[in-house]
């Protein structure tokens, strides 16, 4: 998967490298490797590109003062070439390639030697090849599991019939709507030089609208947190550890050993039942990656802050208590109607705001050391910082041990703002290690001083000497860690941990 990721998608982490890969210039990716029912192994993987539109701005450009034809056709152009989705002809049924007759899928393409003698001949052969034993589709019982019988349409649940025949890509005028080719019902999309290099079948579609968008994150995340074990397997398994267990004897028998022995034959029998296949095992005992990503992602604990803000200035309107069904004294109130308060409400009920994050530092020693959260962090993070938000805080800060970060205690004077001269720092991304510059003891008059050189923006600047700043009482560990502003190129990409976000209100 690296090298699909470095070679064919041509992936820049540093964002420098603009020749682009087989897509184009690819700006982040997102894949995760899940297993089938055989226990096979492969990866869901989504893609953007640089300069790609969202929906929204596909359909405004297309239907724009009748429609903008130039763009119409660049965007019908780039598809139709990336995407294919019929068997290309046999370049000459009378010529075998030297594998004869060998499943393409266990070859590396063509030898040396046909493609020496026969180069052009030899890869259409081989693209013939493939395409035919990987993409090709048949009809099978498991098609049509789904069908109920007559009279609902006996239909191929892949979506797959020779029926799906559209001669053209084109884009509605009406709606803007996007239909693109399919010369061959029966071949599912392919790329051909992607399938060329993995030699296996896959499958490719270009998110074009909302609802195409919605369905396949749906898809992806719905297939990759799947349980592996089911229901009724697990209760067996639960009623087996407590049998084994044996009846309690209180002369005999102590509870909390009772309960731990409990958990763990609970937890062995299940993972006794867990199906595992071989390639799963494998990718384990190798320490394979279960997923890949061009990005990193931080935790941002939202209900935290929102809770803070409420409490330090309330906000009655927007936090209704919900009906106390036990305890009405209106006997007339409908299930109906509380179900709909209920509904109303749920998003901002109050008790979502009760959580927060909960972090466990632990010693040298084992024993577990107080640490703040994201809340204290933000509050204490100093005068330098103070004109950023929770989410560029959340992307660009970084909370690092003054032991680890081999912190310079020395005050600094503007004019010694050499960054040839300071420290190495932790290393951060895959950037190699930074620089740090300590700035957070610089008075108040050469502040401004200190910050032209960073352009006046101290998240703006790029470079490898990254700026520090202390802490500020009365954060609890102050005088253990420090902030550091990482790159624009290493940001994080804040993840809101909570339930979901309010809705805003239209009034």
């Amino acid at each position: 998967m690296k090298s699909f990721i470095s070679a064919l998608l041509g992936f820049d982490p540093k964002q420098e490298n603009f020749d682009g890969g087989i897509l184009g210039v690819v700006k982040a990716y997102y894949g995760c490797v899940e297993a089938q029912g055989r226990g096979t192994l492969h990866c869901h993987m989504l893609i953007w590109l640089e300069g790609g539109l969202n929906p929204n701005q596909i359909k405004e450009r297309a239907l724009r003062d009748g429609g903008d034809a130039g763009f119409q056709k660049r965007l019908i152009d780039f598809l139709d070439d990336t995407i294919s989705n019929c068997i290309p002809p046999d370049p000459d049924p009378n010529f075998e390639t030297e594998l004869g007759e060998a499943d393409p899928c266990a070859t590396r393409g063509p030898t040396p030697r046909d493609q020496s003698q026969h180069p052009n001949l030899a890869w259409d052969k081989d693209l013939h090849k493939l395409v035919k034993r990987c993409q090709s589709h048949s009809h099978h019982p498991t098609c049509f599991k789904y069908w109920r019988g007559p009279p609902e349409p006996k239909e191929c649940r892949f979506d797959l019939d020779e029926s799906n025949v559209v001669p053209i890509s084109l884009i509605d005028p009406e709606t803007g709507e996007l239909t693109l080719r399919c010369l061959d019902g029966l071949v599912n999309n392919f790329n051909s030089t992607i399938l060329e290099a993995i030699r296996c079948n896959m499958d490719i579609k270009f998110i074009g609208s909302g609802s195409a968008a919605k369905a396949i994150l749906y898809y992806i995340t719905d297939y990759i947190t799947k349980t592996q074990l089911q229901a009724h397997v697990a209760y067996a398994v639960l009623e087996l550890a407590v049998g084994k267990l044996g009846e309690y004897d209180p002369d005999v028998d102590e509870i909390t050993m009772r309960a731990k022995r409990l958990l763990q034959k609970c937890a062995h029998s299940m993972i006794a039942k867990q199906e595992l296949s071989s390639q799963q095992v494998v990718s384990y005992l190798m320490d394979f990656e279960d997923h890949f990503t061009s990005h990193k992602f931080k935790n941002l604990y939202w209900t935290g802050f929102e809770k803070f803000i409420n409490d330090e200035d309330p906000s009655p309107e927007c936090y209704h208590k919900l009906p106390d069904v036990n305890n009405t004294s209106d006997s007339s109130i409908s299930d109906q109607e509380i179900e709909s308060e209920i509904e109303k409400n749920i998003v901002h009920s109050t008790s979502d705001l009760d959580e927060d994050e909960i972090t466990l530092v632990f010693g040298p020693g084992g024993n577990v050391l107080p640490s703040a959260n994201q809340i204290s962090d933000y509050q204490n993070r100093g005068l330098l910082l103070d004109q950023i938000s929770v989410w560029e805080f959340t992307a660009r800060i970084k909370k690092v041990s003054k032991k680890n970060g081999k912190r310079k205690h020395d005050k600094l004077d503007p004019d010694d703002l050499d960054f040839e001269q300071f420290p190495i720092g932790e290393d951060e991304g895959d950037n190699g290690p930074d620089r740090v510059v300590n700035i957070s003891h610089l008075q108040s008059d050469a502040l401004q001083e200190a910050l032209v050189e960073f352009g006046g923006d101290i998240l703006a600047y790029s470079g490898h000497a990254r700026p520090q700043i202390d802490l500020q009482l009365p954060h609890m560990e102050a005088s253990t860690h420090f902030l550091r502003v990482c790159s624009p190129a290493a940001r994080w990409v804040p993840v809101p941990i909570g339930p979901a976000m309010p809705r805003r209100c239209v009034r």
